[in-house]
């Protein structure tokens, strides 16, 4: 995340307990994934302290090291698989789950290169502004770059859930303008305010678990009669 270790340690808390509050609201297994994403999230901006401390001699080499490996290896290994997955095994629509199956093929594929490229190495960060860089060897330009944010975003857009389309349509936005704006800083400014907005699927979680008759549709103003 942007700033310091410390902005690091502050949202990762908070979203680690936003996750928390997921979990607590899952009625099906099926929720899991889904739930388990702001938790997840959360953590990863705890990793990223140590990612921090590392550059800036606080903590043991290898320890900021490892933080490195397994920031990214979260970040390209795993969220690529697990958005399409999670999104897919909420959706209530047919069709569009058939939709979200070749994207979560795709999903695997981007993962795979990217996890390839992270445990052969090498990969390092580096304090470049008020932000980390990293360098994966393969970024985040070019068609595997297009095919992330594709798998990572565009699932979201394809739900029937209010509160995951307006998460996917943030996290498009963001990706798009932090590209655009720091290419080598996106891995980290990017997961951050994922994970932020991620408070997005503890609001549908909470909301699908709520009685029926004490839900109102997003958006609506006023009861129907």
């Amino acid at each position: 995340m942007c700033f310091s270790p410390e902005a690091d340690i502050v949202a990762g808390i908070v979203v680690s307990g936003v996750g928390v509050d997921a979990l607590r609201h899952v009625k099906e297994t099926k929720e899991y994934p889904l739930a388990s994403l702001p938790l997840l999230l959360g953590m990863h901006l705890l990793v990223e302290a140590y990612v921090w401390w590392g550059e800036a001699d606080r903590v043991p080499e290898f320890v900021g090291q490892a933080a490195v490996w397994v920031y990214l290896a979260f970040a390209l290994g795993v969220l690529p698989v697990l958005v399409p997955v999670a999104i897919m095994a909420v959706e209530p629509d047919g069709r569009r789950r058939r939709f979200l199956m070749p994207v979560t093929a795709v999903g695997v594929g981007v993962s795979a290169l990217f996890l390839a490229s992270v445990i052969t190495g090498p990969v390092s960060a580096e304090i470049e502004g008020c932000c980390l860089s990293y360098d994966t060897g393969p970024g985040y330009t070019g068609l595997l770059g297009a095919l992330y944010v594709f798998v990572t975003c565009i699932p979201m857009l394809a739900s029937s859930h209010r509160p995951l389309v307006a998460f996917g349509v943030v996290n498009l936005i963001a990706v798009a303008l932090l590209a655009w704006l720091l290419a080598s800083g996106l891995a980290s400014l990017w997961c951050a305010w994922a994970a932020i907005t991620s408070v997005l699927i503890a609001v549908h979680l909470r909301r699908a678990g709520m009685p029926a008759s004490d839900r109102r549709p997003v958006g609506s103003d006023t009861a129907t009669g």
